[in-house]
């Protein structure tokens, strides 16, 4: 191992590894202060019954982010900018496409220790950014919004879809036949969701597409690898 790993192993990820677990903890306990302090100052108690029919009622709809979102966004992210991007927010529409810029940026590998670091001053330094856009959006965005036309404000909501394509297209390149794969899960359960065929599932059925999507092309894409490695072996 060069000293640059040694460094990378030995020293940066248990850094990291501590004061990241550390933030978020302390993210996760502010996000419950405002409910904390309506129960212990101002009294406002609901019954368990009712927390507990709240918490059902947002898991069944988000519940399967919480699994997919962590393993599908690892691979671009790494270990620091996984912390950072969980703390921060904004991750599919701005974290994401800012790692995966400046790793293609800085022609790095995703996943390698280079690639780690560069998500991580990414994703740092799209903080900073985002503060002060939405600190000037606060102040101006409604005079602004307002002097839009129609048009452009519609034109607002696809802003979201165009990066996730952006990002798509920035790996498909490199891994056409990856691409292919993915495209066959997304298309084929978006189709049966649109026709009711995922109906039987309980609540809002389309975490079934991001399941079968995430995880069925990653399964495909293992195995793929494999038979490549295979056929590498062989060869010599």
């Amino acid at each position: 191992m060069s000293d640059n790993g040694k460094v990378f192993d030995g020293s940066y990820m248990p850094f990291i590894v501590r004061w990241g677990r550390l933030t978020n903890v302390l993210g996760f306990l502010a996000g419950l202060g405002p409910a904390i302090m309506l129960y212990v100052i101002f009294g406002f108690r609901p019954p368990f019954s009712a927390i507990m029919a709240g918490f059902i009622a947002q898991a069944s709809v988000s519940g399967v982010f919480w699994f997919v979102e962590p393993i599908s966004y690892f691979p671009i992210f790494g270990v620091p900018a996984t912390y950072q991007a969980f703390l921060s927010g904004n991750i599919a529409n701005m974290r994401l496409p800012v790692a995966a810029a400046a790793q293609e940026a800085a022609g790095v590998e995703p996943g390698s220790n280079e690639g780690t670091i560069l998500s991580c001053i990414g994703v740092a330094i799209s903080v900073f950014v985002n503060i002060a856009i939405l600190t000037a959006a606060v102040a101006l965005g409604a005079a602004v919004l307002k002097q839009l036309p129609p048009s452009v404000m519609r034109s607002l909501g696809f802003i979201l879809p165009a990066l996730f394509g952006a990002v798509f297209a920035q790996f498909a390149v490199p891994n056409p036949k990856i691409a292919g794969v993915a495209i066959v899960f997304a298309s084929a359960m978006t189709f049966a969701l649109r026709k009711g065929l995922l109906a039987f599932l309980p609540g809002n059925p389309v975490y079934a597409v991001i399941i079968v999507s995430v995880f069925g092309t990653i399964f495909v894409a293992k195995k793929m690898h494999e038979m490549e490695e295979k056929k590498k072996g062989a060869a010599a």
